[in-house]
């Protein structure tokens, strides 16, 4: 047995040195052809660790020192949650920052940066507003702002410009007017302590004129360009339009005969014919108006009664007509005046209110030369004059009369209906309070006959209705 002891270490050492020479002589051999060489450096963990130490030693170098103390507090934590295997924990979005195993060349002990175990706090930068400060910016405000500034702009000086038009020629015709009516801007209703145009609105106004023989009163109507409305300005370059200065004057019964007139020009006549209720009802449209009357080339006459036209028409009115034809927009004299054409309507069974109306429209130039428009208020009060003594014949009495009672029969044929219903209820309603009355009495013997009345009439309306027949004896 002691000699099995001596010898047992000393074959020890022998088999330790033989195995040493084996390896080193293995290592300083040539490689051989051997597919799975590659694989053969994984079997010694020494040389893994010495290829980890190295790569470990060059991060270190790169590395700031003082993260160091992180890593280890990092590392011992992690040791210590290894040693604990008997406690569940949940595990956490970051768990896999703590493997080893993630990251290549990993060590426990370089610096790392420590992980939290629950979620990030997240931080939000307060970043100041951006305030623009360049005026390219604003352009759409800009616009705005400009067209704001443009209308109202426009809408002072158009405003100014029409109300220095209106006084303009109140100015020039006042004289004028003075001489022909004793009221000048007094229609009688209202306090008027400066008498003048009454503006309806910045683009309308109108001056009222009473005192005059032979006729109520006369309406000047001053309607001009809407200056004030910058749209009304921007649509003038597609469709451009005049100042106008029309004239109405209500003519007084035993002053004028019954005959409806008009001159106008062609676009004015076709739409007056279309519009106006007493034109559409008793005139018609003459042809060839310049062999007829002498009249200009640009006027169409709407006319009832030859003889009424001839008379209106005579050559100082044709002249006028010829030397301010771009002035003078339409003549209207009516003895049915009624306005415009009014739709059907049920409720109405009466004939409009008629009135004898003198009217007339011109065109104020662009220059605004109001002494130039003088002479058709002049045309207008020598019209006025020609009406009063102006009278038809018998024959054109008789034809104006029919006409009239054409008219009339017309209008009854088209409401007959309306009025046979309206009729019909007015006798249900007699009725009715006839019956109330009599019911409401103590006499039954009045009641009895009462209905026994009515049971007649109502059998009288049900029976058939029979046509009698005369025979002449021979």
């Amino acid at each position: 047995m002691a000699r099995i002891k001596i010898i047992l270490p000393v074959i020890v050492c022998l088999l330790a040195a033989f195995y040493s020479q084996s390896v080193h002589c293995r290592s300083n051999e040539a490689p051989e052809d051997n597919d799975f060489a590659e694989f053969d450096d994984f079997d010694s963990d020494d040389e893994f660790e010495t290829i980890s130490e190295h790569s470990v030693k060059s991060e270190k170098q790169s590395n700031v020192g003082g993260a160091n103390e992180r890593n280890d507090n990092f590392q011992d934590a992690y040791d210590e949650n290894d040693e604990d295997d008997g406690v569940v924990e949940e595990e956490s979005e970051f768990e896999h920052f703590r493997d080893d195993e993630e990251f290549e060349g990993f060590n426990k002990n370089d610096q790392a940066v420590p992980v939290e175990t629950g979620e990030p706090k997240l931080t939000m930068a307060k970043v100041p507003l951006h305030f623009r400060t360049h005026w390219d910016s604003y352009w759409m405000e800009i616009l705005m702002l400009a067209g704001l500034a443009a209308y109202f702009t426009n809408y002072f000086i158009g405003k100014n410009k029409n109300t220095k038009l209106a006084n303009l020629w109140l100015s020039t015709h006042k004289s004028l007017l003075e001489d022909n009516f004793l009221l000048i801007g007094d229609d009688g209703k209202v306090e008027n302590e400066n008498p003048g145009f009454v503006k309806e609105s910045e683009s309308l106004y109108t001056l009222w004129c009473s005192g005059r023989t032979c006729c109520e009163g006369m309406l000047v109507e001053l309607k001009m360009i809407k200056r004030q409305d910058l749209v009304a300005i921007l649509s003038e370059i597609v469709r451009p339009s005049t100042d106008q200065l029309h004239f109405k004057v209500e003519i007084s019964k035993e002053s004028m005969d019954p005959f409806v007139f008009c001159v106008a020009s062609r676009r004015t006549a076709t739409k007056l014919f279309k519009e106006t209720a007493d034109l559409s009802k008793y005139c018609i449209l003459v042809n060839k108006p310049e062999d007829k009357y002498k009249v200009p080339s640009g006027f169409s006459v709407l006319s009832e009664l030859p003889e009424a036209t001839s008379a209106m028409l005579d050559s100082r009115i044709v002249l006028a007509l010829a030397k301010f034809a771009n002035l003078i927009d339409y003549i209207h004299i009516s003895d049915q005046y009624a306005g415009a054409i009014q739709q059907d309507d049920p409720a109405t069974l009466k004939q409009p209110e008629v009135k004898r109306m003198l009217m007339a429209g011109f065109n104020l130039p662009k220059n605004a030369d109001m002494e130039s428009v003088k002479p058709l208020l002049v045309l207008v009060f020598y019209m006025l004059e020609r009406l009063k003594r102006f009278r038809l014949s018998k024959e054109g009495k008789q034809k104006a009369d029919k006409n009239r009672l054409r008219v009339e029969e017309e209008f009854l044929k088209s409401t007959h209906h309306q009025r046979a219903e309206a009729a019909a209820v007015r006798r249900e309603e007699k009725r009715k309070l006839e019956k109330e009355k009599i019911m409401s009495e103590d006499d039954p013997e009045k009641q009895r006959r009462w209905e026994k009345k009515e049971q007649k009439r109502q059998l009288k309306k049900k029976a058939p209705k029979m046509k009698q027949l005369s025979i002449k004896a021979l």
